[in-house]
């Protein structure tokens, strides 16, 4: 499906944030609105990555509205600008849930793009303005702490250990090492996973970010929502990212786009 993209620039109190608008050409009836987060570690990264995302391949295959913040980066702005700035790309989808045939929202990202929505899950949940329907945070960076798989990860090629340890230091800022980390920044120290959106995600069983987000979805059910975890014998970060050719690859995208089909399956009845 033909997605024609439009820049839109959201005023905001530390200027304009950039957003690109992709939307299904000829498509007159009500579609899904997809807020889509890039990864990056928070650290880089950019709302371009959206065109190589899983994000955009639900939208091309089964139509929706993908809006892809350029928010802060925490070499600009720790923590809370980024979650500030996807909490106000998320309203300004709302507000004009009209104007672009949207009839329910659903939020994703990529690792440290996961991890934003996650937070941005229960940061709209806990305000109550905005509902959102479905939760898509892909191998996501949740645990600012060291997990069994996240503490001795020395793979050389793109994610490990001390990349992790360094994003999230960048990231807190003044918070890192303390007590008081919020699970808006860190949403592995939530307590409270109730009335949070149903949620899928997928992960490898090799990188870093394997044990919080089992755990991330075993929480959820724990708590009553309803959220599935697909793991991938893989020791790559984002392996679906770094090799799209590989089979293994495939199958997670195809396995991304079954969930996503049943989702907009079960909104329909």
């Amino acid at each position: 499906m033909r997605l024609d993209p439009e820049i839109v620039h959201l005023d905001m109190e530390w200027g304009g944030m950039k957003m690109i608008v992709l939307r299904p050409r000829n498509k007159k009836e009500k579609l899904p609105g997809i807020l889509w987060l890039h990864g990056g570690g928070y650290f880089e990264g950019g709302p371009e990555m959206v065109f190589v995302s899983k994000g955009m391949d639900a939208a091309r295959k089964f139509g929706a509205v993908l809006v892809s913040p350029e928010y802060r980066l925490s070499g600009t702005a720790p923590y809370p600008a980024a979650l500030d700035d996807a909490y106000a790309a998320l309203k300004w989808l709302n507000d004009n849930r009209e104007k672009l045939g949207v009839d329910r929202i659903m939020v994703g990202g990529e690792s440290a793009g996961g991890g934003l929505a996650a937070a941005l899950c229960m940061l709209a949940r806990d305000r109550g303005e905005i509902e959102i329907s479905y939760q898509m945070p892909l191998y996501p960076m949740l645990d600012c702490d060291d997990t069994e798989s996240s503490r001795d990860n020395n793979n050389p090629l793109f994610w490990n250990t001390k990349r992790n340890h360094e994003a999230w230091k960048q990231y807190l800022g003044e918070l890192w090492g303390s007590d008081d980390v919020p699970p808006y920044a860190s949403p592995a120290k939530q307590t409270d996973y109730s009335r949070l959106p149903p949620c899928y995600t997928f992960v490898a069983d090799g990188e870093p970010f394997y044990c919080e987000t089992l755990e991330y979805v075993r929480r959820l059910n724990e708590a009553g929502v309803e959220a599935h975890t697909d793991v991938f014998h893989a020791d790559q970060h984002a392996f679906d990212a770094v090799f799209p050719w590989k089979k293994i690859s495939k199958e997670a995208k195809a396995k991304f786009l079954e969930r996503f089909a049943e989702q907009l399956e079960k909104n329909r009845t």
